[in-house]
């Protein structure tokens, strides 16, 4: 359906590098004109070598399962003539060793807090529905083999 582009820049600077003590800040920019501050995750790599106030690709990754879920919950609940107010999610990853023993984002557990107005209000087997619908026609989570767990609050 598309073709999508990031571009992520880092440059050595007067860094050594060869000695493994180089920065791993570096920058995410997108076709939108956004940049973004990104760095190696601050427990990977630890500071000052990593950034802890960017983002990192772990934290990137949940964000991008966590977006994308909640934008066909929007839609779907729209389409079911719910009426949203807010949607906020407390989303986690685990990073841990995977069946082969290579680290690897093993579970995502999204934690959505949707608060609904309006006379119409979701039963908990329609709040599930959506989730479930939400869930199996997320473009990212269809993309990857992580687990990803939904849990309402």
């Amino acid at each position: 359906m598309g073709t999508y582009v990031a571009t992520v820049s880092w440059s050595r600077g007067s860094q050594v590098f060869t000695d493994g003590k180089y920065s791993r800040a570096h920058t995410w920019r997108f076709d939108g004109g956004v940049e973004v501050a990104g760095s190696s995750s601050p427990h990977v790599v630890k500071p000052p070598l990593s950034d802890p106030a960017a983002v990192d690709p772990e934290e990137a990754f949940i964000a991008s399962l966590s977006s994308c879920h909640m934008l066909f919950f929007l839609d779907f609940a729209r389409r079911a003539g719910f009426l949203i107010d807010a949607y906020e999610d407390n989303a986690e990853g685990v990073l841990a060793k995977d069946a082969q023993g290579r680290m690897a984002m093993t579970v995502v557990t999204l934690r959505p807090r949707i608060t609904f107005s309006g006379e119409k209000r979701p039963t908990k087997e329609e709040l599930d529905d959506l989730h479930h619908r939400s869930h199996e026609e997320c473009f990212i989570a269809n993309s990857v083999k992580t687990e990803v767990r939904i849990e309402g609050r």
